[in-house]
């Protein structure tokens, strides 16, 4: 295979804001977002969850907000890590870095498990066949998919993720204004309104709505194969988070009222067998419903998936480029444009690691996969928080350093400031055992293997900055890059 790390050059121009908008879109996992993520977010918010998510999507906007003020002046294939290097300086852009080669390449893997779960309940229910590894074949089988897609080329995965994108939120959408129509007289704003306890059941599930918003900056890093870059990846990012958290509000809205908010707390979750989507999408579309309901579920695990690996691919590539990893991984194939080295790099990651996962959880309360799905998780809770905190400081940083002249107080300060502070509930959230400040909520010790996943991050993190020192040491200029490689347009 030719492969060549001459003129490091991905494709330019490929693709548009539609493109670029369902890469967020479909990283964010609408379908699988609404079934798992803030599925959850009942168990403690009940019957005012479309209210936790209405917080979750004010929080997101300020975040996105702050990206979209990056975007405006620095595109390039390191996304974040390169906004965090330029505002806050290159040891903050390595740690940044560090915590996406962490993050973003185990996505897939995630997704991969997802759809080995709802692909085996899909066959059983068509065909009556059941086995426990059913899964493992199916979360195969999707990774090659996503790793032969993302390998063609940015045009064919991220249009491909557009069909995906809407077919899952269009069968969503049937299904929740189906649910608000058979709610009839039981339609009431009072789901968005805090009931005797207050804001505190909202804010509690407002960590794991936050969950579903992770993704909508994944535009960010198609930045170099973007056309207009500068206003593109700003308004892809914007748009994704005030669309899908519509989505999501609306879907909720639709739930809880249909289902009856008393009920939301206790009984939602643990619904038809923990499908409550599938359960109450078949009373609104008899003998259809549950089915559709799943396929859009799988539909999302493989777009988002693929959405993952673009994202880490350009990423892992940019750091080749940069001389900070190995140089191979800046390896750009002659035909398709895409990062090949990087591409099967994830390809593999992605696949061994939705596997090992898988088999080592298979005697866990909820299974091999889905427990494989949660525990990533929770990784990604935390080192996204995390993340979205740094690059709101570093609007602050890098405003006030480089682009004086357009520095404003209420974009460049305050909304960033609001960014972190809204993000603080999550970033405690998903560390679990402690309390809230100010909110005086107290959460739950994370439960094993649960709490495993941040000693393990805080190590990795612990590794990073080791690693910096190391590299600084032994060439100070190439650390220094990291913040360095834009698109120039």
């Amino acid at each position: 295979m030719a492969t060549s790390t001459q003129g490091q050059s991905l494709e330019r121009n490929a693709i548009g804001l539609t493109e670029v908008l369902f890469q967020s879109i479909t990283h964010m996992a609408p379908a699988v977002a609404t079934a798992l993520s803030i599925g959850a977010a009942t168990l403690f918010a009940g019957g005012i969850t479309p209210l936790a998510v209405v917080f979750a999507l004010v929080a997101a906007l300020f975040t996105a907000y702050s990206i979209g003020e990056l975007a405006r002046h620095l595109p390039s294939a390191g996304g974040m890590y390169t906004y965090v290097a330029r505002g806050l300086g290159s040891f903050a852009g390595w740690l940044m870095a560090w915590a996406f080669l962490l993050a973003e390449p185990v996505v897939p893997a995630a997704l991969y498990a997802s759809f080995g779960l709802f692909g085996a309940g899909f066959i059983t229910t068509l065909t009556g066949y059941e086995n426990d590894l059913l899964w493992l074949p199916l979360a195969v089988l999707c990774g090659l998919v996503v790793w032969f897609l993302v390998y063609r080329g940015i045009s064919l995965s991220t249009r491909v993720g557009v069909a995906l994108g809407a077919i899952e939120i269009a069968i969503f959408l049937v299904v929740s204004l189906l649910l608000v129509i058979n709610a009839g007289d039981r339609n009431t704003l009072s789901v968005f309104v805090p009931g005797a306890e207050g804001l505190k059941p909202a804010l509690q599930g407002m960590v794991f709505c936050l969950l579903a918003f992770v993704g909508f900056e994944a535009a960010a890093p198609l930045a170099e194969e973007t056309r207009d870059p500068k206003r593109t990846i700003r308004r892809a990012v914007l748009l994704s988070a005030v669309l899908i958290g519509a989505f999501y509000v609306f879907c909720y809205y639709a739930a809880t009222v249909f289902f009856g908010p008393d009920k939301m707390q206790a009984d939602f979750l643990a619904f038809n067998n923990a499908d409550p989507w599938g359960g109450m999408a078949d009373q609104v579309l008899p003998g259809i419903g549950s089915l559709l309901v799943t396929f859009a579920i799988l539909n999302s695990s493989l777009a988002n998936a693929s959405a993952g690996a673009n994202a880490s691919t350009r990423a892992i590539f940019s750091l080749g480029r940069s001389g900070i990893l190995p140089t191979a991984l800046a390896a750009v194939h002659p035909t398709y444009r895409t990062p090949v080295n990087a591409v099967h790099l994830q390809g593999a990651l992605g696949i061994v690691l939705a596997v090992a996962l898988g088999l080592l959880f298979a005697n866990e309360k909820n299974g091999g996969p889905l427990t494989t799905y949660i525990w990533i998780g929770y990784a990604l809770g935390l080192l996204f928080a995390g993340m979205y905190v740094a690059v709101n400081i570093a609007v602050i940083g890098f405003y006030m350093r480089e682009r004086r002249d357009e520095f404003n107080v209420l974009k460049h300060v305050v909304v960033p400031i609001v960014g972190v502070a809204l993000l603080i509930p999550a970033f405690l959230g998903v560390l679990g055992g402690l309390t809230i400040p100010l909110f005086d909520i107290t959460l739950d010790p994370l439960a094993a293997p649960f709490n495993i996943v941040p000693p393990l991050v805080a190590v990795w993190m612990i590794a990073g900055i080791v690693l910096y020192f190391v590299l600084r040491s032994r060439s100070a200029s190439t650390i220094e890059r990291v913040g360095d490689v834009i698109t120039e347009v």
